[in-house]
């Protein structure tokens, strides 16, 4: 049996985002919205803050000036620790899955 994941349940969707490119903070978020998890605003930036420091991401700020104003958005890209960490979160549960159905336990 796989080891249990290092992640949470919404770390790996994070992660599992990230997987096809770059991605500001806003649009992960808008992305979990979809996938039905919410988060606020801060509890948001500071899982990406220990993702970040876990090393599964790194995060940068883009800075542009829109109609005179100048904005920073934090762009975030998976690591190859995230890509791992990823991956075998996702092997964990299939082959947890492919378990339970051999035993007979995923229609139950």
């Amino acid at each position: 049996m796989a080891q249990l994941p290092r992640i949470t349940h919404l770390q790996f969707l994070v992660l599992g985002n990230l997987l096809e490119g770059i991605r500001t903070g806003q649009e992960i978020r808008d992305r979990l919205k979809t996938q039905g998890a919410r988060k606020t605003g801060p509890a948001f930036y500071q899982m990406m803050g220990r993702l970040e420091d876990s090393g599964f991401v790194r995060g940068e700020y883009d800075q542009q000036v829109i109609d005179g104003q100048i904005i920073k958005q934090r762009r975030y890209r998976i690591t190859a620790v995230g890509k791992r960490a990823w991956t075998r979160s996702r092997d964990f549960y299939l082959e947890s899955i492919r378990g339970f159905e051999d035993e007979g336990l995923a229609n139950a």
